[in-house]
């Protein structure tokens, strides 16, 4: 989270910014997001947005690191002898907000971090390193336990799960959604040498 600049910041100028950020962002994409355009639809002036934030990149970041919060239990279930239902949850939580929320918002921030290191770190340190920590500690207690085998590494499944909800946003050829989720849970048993319970 970026540093507060000039005064405390007021919680609902805050939340109304995040919120406005996402909004914009997922019905305009990442380009076409200003701060004038945060500024006005949250109802605050742009000054106040560049108090708190540098950027779009920084209110954007901040406005995925609250969403991780507010969806926390779904998005770092806790150890359970149910392993792949717990990281269907994960996926599914995952997915369903990329598709709804937060999905141009990644994509744009990704993007940008290819020419941008400190941003590319930032992204890595508190959005997408933290979610794929999650996962693989599921997948490790899984493994632990002896419900799943680690046939190939589990870094290389995570990267199968994930990889397959960026390739999606990224070529628009099919939905990420709870489908999605389910499928890529049973890839990852038939992987790690176990099988989805019939639902």
């Amino acid at each position: 989270m970026t540093a507060p600049r000039g005064r405390p910041r007021s919680e609902d100028a805050r939340r109304a910014i995040l919120r406005a950020a996402l909004e914009l962002c997922a019905r305009d994409g990442y380009q076409d997001l200003t701060i004038k355009s945060i500024a006005d639809t949250a109802g605050v002036g742009r000054q106040t947005v560049y108090r708190w934030w540098p950027d779009k990149a920084s209110v954007l970041l901040e406005a995925l690191i609250d969403v991780g919060n507010e969806h926390r239990a779904e998005l770092a279930p806790p150890a359970s002898a149910d392993v792949l239902g717990a990281v269907e949850l994960l996926l599914r939580t995952t997915f369903e907000l990329a598709r709804k929320v937060t999905g141009q918002a990644l994509v744009g921030l990704m993007a940008d971090a290819q020419r941008d290191p400190e941003l590319s770190k930032r992204l890595q340190d508190t959005v997408i390193g933290p979610r794929r920590a999650v996962l693989r500690a599921l997948l490790q207690d899984g493994v632990d336990a002896g419900d799943l085998t680690a046939t190939v590494p589990l870094d290389l499944v995570v990267d199968f799960a994930f990889g397959a909800m960026w390739y999606r946003m990224l070529s628009h050829h099919a939905p990420v959604d709870a489908a999605l989720a389910r499928e890529v849970t049973t890839a990852i048993g038939a992987m790690l040498n176990t099988a989805m319970p019939n639902s």
